[in-house]
């Protein structure tokens, strides 16, 4: 039977994010059960800004379904006590600032332990709080290129590439929001919380594995890289092959063989049992050595099918495959709405929206109601008004002053 308590339900975070990683970060608490208290400037959040052209909004809608929304001036005396009396309250603080931009405010984590012991300070930022970096700004496409991985996205003949997902954003929100809920853990057992950080630039670095290893293994310790480092839809650590993508009669689709089990399978299916049992090509590195004559093989067979059909004839003999898809095919996908992954929202802003749910699954948690990101402000009296005890009169002052 399942219980209906998430794993995270009583505790109240202090959400102070912005753009992806961040917002992320504690969009997956809320997932988990966490009420968030999304606390923006007056005039929003940057992100909130954008307008729909070009899609631009949809990742705010996203990012902050079941938020809590309040507005706070943390440049004015009275925002900055009203944040320290929210932190007197709240479980966790987390902000995605250059580091040190709270302690000039006056309400860094040494102000905030002072109130409440067990409050749990978290930082997302591009290059941590410690390092010659330290002060540089950052962005997604900026770590793509400060950490390595745009100079391993691409063709051999072409230029570095931006990777499309905004890839070290989110991978530094997902390690955020673990390094929150480790923190809560440890608080179960001392009593106290303590200040946490991630660095885009670190979380990123273990996801270029392949491409380190083929760096490595090339005798790389320094210095100027010797080895084309973009393999284009190949293995970037040049290990394996099959491993790319093939044009079918009617798009394209990933084809890859890690081991001997999926290269002797492809091989049957493709009607070509002998390269199954050819020496030349008995491991994953021949393969890769003679990667141009593995491709030519696959290509021609692949170009005879269209995708869904190569899909039907590979997947059910354990051959990892998948047809190149287009984002209307995602959003559309029946796996994801029926997992409830995604869900179709009518947003009261936005209009329909393929809205997404946290990818972390609870045994005893059933999926979580979703809730249309809310307007600026919108829950302003229920959280100061309500939870803080600040009178309405005082409400209408702060108002009127430009702290709210």
């Amino acid at each position: 039977m399942t219980n209906q308590r998430s794993p995270l339900q009583g505790i109240t975070v202090l959400d102070l994010g912005q753009i992806y990683n961040g917002p992320y970060a504690t969009f997956l608490m809320g997932m988990a059960g966490a009420r968030i208290i999304k606390i923006e400037p007056l005039e929003g959040e940057s992100m909130r800004q954008r307008t729909l052209i070009g899609g631009a909004a949809l990742p705010f809608a996203m990012l902050n379904s079941n938020k809590q929304a309040v507005t706070l001036n943390l440049k004015t005396k009275r925002g900055r006590e009203i944040l320290i009396d929210m932190a007197r309250r709240a479980d966790v603080l987390l902000e995605n600032f250059l580091p040190g931009k709270l302690d000039k405010l006056g309400i860094g984590y040494e102000i905030l332990r002072e109130v409440n012991p067990r409050i749990i300070v978290a930082s997302g930022s591009g290059y941590g709080s410690t390092g010659p970096y330290r002060e540089y700004p950052a962005m997604d496409i900026s770590i793509q290129a400060m950490s390595g991985a745009m100079a391993v996205t691409g063709f051999p003949d072409g230029p570095p590439t931006k990777i499309g997902p905004a890839l070290c954003d989110f991978s530094c929100g997902v390690h955020l929001y673990g390094a929150v809920v480790t923190a809560l853990y440890e608080r179960e057992k001392t009593g106290h919380g303590q200040k946490v950080e991630v660095a885009m630039l670190d979380a990123i670095y273990f996801s270029l594995a392949s491409s380190l290893g083929l760096y490595f293994a090339s005798g790389n310790y320094g210095g100027a890289v010797n080895f084309p480092q973009r393999t284009g839809n190949t293995h970037s650590g040049k290990a394996a092959a099959p491993y790319s993508v093939y044009e079918a009669s009617d798009g394209h689709i990933a084809i890859l063989c890690t081991n001997n089990k999926h290269w002797i399978s492809l091989t049957k299916v493709m009607g070509k049992e002998e390269l199954g049992l050819d020496t030349r090509f008995d491991t994953p590195k021949k393969r890769a050595n003679l990667s141009d004559e593995v491709d030519k093989v696959v290509s021609d067979y692949a170009s005879k099918y269209t995708r869904d059909e190569l899909f039907s004839f590979l997947s059910p003999h354990h051959i990892p495959c998948a047809p190149v898809r287009d984002l209307a095919e995602v959003t559309n996908d029946t796996h994801l709405h029926q997992r409830g992954m995604l869900e179709w929202m009518e947003h009261p802003k936005y209009g329909r929206i393929a809205a997404a749910r946290s990818p972390l699954r609870f045994e005893n948690q059933g999926l979580t109601k979703l809730k249309p990101s809310a307007e600026l402000g919108e829950h302003n009296h229920e959280v100061y008004g309500e939870w803080l005890g600040i009178s309405k009169d005082e409400l209408e002052r702060l108002k009127l002053e430009k702290v709210i």
